[in-house]
């Protein structure tokens, strides 16, 4: 029978590697987190116990279990129109000032999980431009980032099942934004799906390859990480913005104290930061 057990120093070792590898820093009490998310891999890569799979992960040779053990430890569940008022916003107050753009508007999802924040921001703008016919003449490209290539490949794949359907989505965006793909999925319209593209980036690695945004969705992502780390993500948030571009975080994120860079807009409801 396989062995879940990990030792303290052994949890310990491991949150100093995921720590490194993508930022993520785990408290004293994540123990239960590390034990669920990981023993699924133990039949995978063939190991007797949890203490072995970790001993295996810290060696840079197993390159294809350590990308496992981060893609596991990096998963996060997500919903549609998630806090709704971030979207609400778009329409409201930001998508207004740059109607008018003789290029598209540029939009970076990071952390963009299994699609549903880059799909539901496509729909928002889609939504938005059946109301103001002229906006948006070039369009607007949708940029999702994720440290996971398991959640790319379901973002790229856009077809949810009715689990996932039902969080956060109304009957009247499911039935205008998905097509029934049978047994119980239902993929994106085609429209929709064009609007965005993916591809991999952790977070901790340089931005420079992504080219300058409008506007830059990093929600619910920093509060697992050291205030340094968010420090340096916030600043090179601002160097991706355009000026006066605009970075929604999390309606539980402050970036008090991490960066001068922004101006924090308070709004009813929600918090958005401009840069200066």
């Amino acid at each position: 029978m396989a062995n879940k057990n990990l030792e303290q120093h052994e949890y310990n070792q491991f949150r100093t590697f995921l720590e490194q590898q993508c930022g993520i820093v785990l408290g004293d009490n994540k123990l239960y987190l590390v034990k669920s998310r990981l023993a699924p891999l133990m039949g995978r890569f063939e190991v007797e116990s949890l203490s072995e799979l970790v001993s295996k992960t810290l060696s840079p040779r197993e390159r294809q279990l350590r990308a496992a053990v981060v893609d596991a430890m990096t998963t996060n569940e997500t919903l549609w129109f998630r806090d709704q008022y971030p979207f609400e916003l778009l329409k409201s107050k930001i998508f207004p000032e740059f109607k008018n753009l003789r290029r598209p508007v540029k939009i970076w999802s990071a952390a963009s999980s299994s699609g549903q924040e880059p799909y539901s921001i496509a729909m928002t703008t889609a939504e938005y431009q059946a109301k103001n016919l002229g906006s948006f003449t070039s369009g607007a490209q949708i940029v999702g980032t994720d440290i996971s290539n398991t959640m790319l490949d379901l973002c790229k794949n856009a077809e949810y099942d009715s689990l996932a359907l039902a969080r956060g989505l109304s009957p009247e965006r499911r039935k205008k934004f998905f097509t029934d793909s049978g047994h119980g999925m239902a993929k994106v319209v085609e429209p929709v799906r064009k609007m965005a593209t993916f591809r991999h980036l952790n977070l901790l690695d340089s931005y420079a390859l992504m080219g300058k945004f409008d506007i830059i969705f990093c929600r619910n992502v920093l509060i697992y990480f050291s205030p340094e780390i968010k420090s340096k993500i916030i600043g090179q948030f601002a160097q991706a913005l355009n000026p006066k571009g605009y970075l929604f975080l999390g309606a539980s994120e402050s970036m008090t104290g991490l960066n001068d860079d922004f101006e924090m807009i308070r709004c009813n409801p929600g918090i958005i930061y401009q840069k200066k």
